[in-house]
């Protein structure tokens, strides 16, 4: 992982509108990860980026997509320049609004994203989720493996 790489694993889509289509464009996909034990909640556009069930992806959560890692200003930059983008298929930017911490049986975190009202919640164990914090503007990036 590169330094600003925050969070990296692979996801299997375990369901897909469990509770019902709300919106025409938008599907609210679950999945589970392979190597962390992460539970993801994630609304993905599904005209620009469709979805089945049981489909791996791999996610990478990123504070800039800068190669070298520097700092970026969150605005989109025409100059053609390669970035972390590239190597994903579908990209987007948002802000940790919300932490919670669960206690029983073992200490879990949910740190929740808004993407522009495209929602996230990612949950599990607080040591693969650090650098992540509320109010913390970040990268989502999928890609299908």
């Amino acid at each position: 992982m590169s330094s600003s790489v925050l969070f990296e694993d692979i996801f299997e889509f375990k369901e897909i509108d469990k509770d019902g289509k709300k919106f025409d464009r938008v599907s609210r996909v679950t999945g589970t990860s392979e190597n962390y034990e992460m539970e993801l909640v994630l609304d993905i556009n599904v005209d620009i980026y469709p979805v089945e069930v049981s489909t791996k992806f791999s996610l990478v959560l990123a504070s800039t997509l800068n190669l070298d890692g520097t700092p970026d200003d969150g605005v989109f930059d025409p100059s053609g320049k390669k970035t972390l983008a590239d190597k994903y298929d579908y990209v987007m930017y948002g802000k940790v609004f919300k932490y919670a911490e669960e206690k029983s049986p073992s200490t879990k975190i949910s740190v929740f994203i808004s993407y522009g009202g495209l929602l996230m919640m990612l949950k599990g164990d607080p040591r693969n989720l650090q650098g992540i914090d509320l109010d913390t503007r970040i990268y989502l990036l999928l890609r299908k493996v």
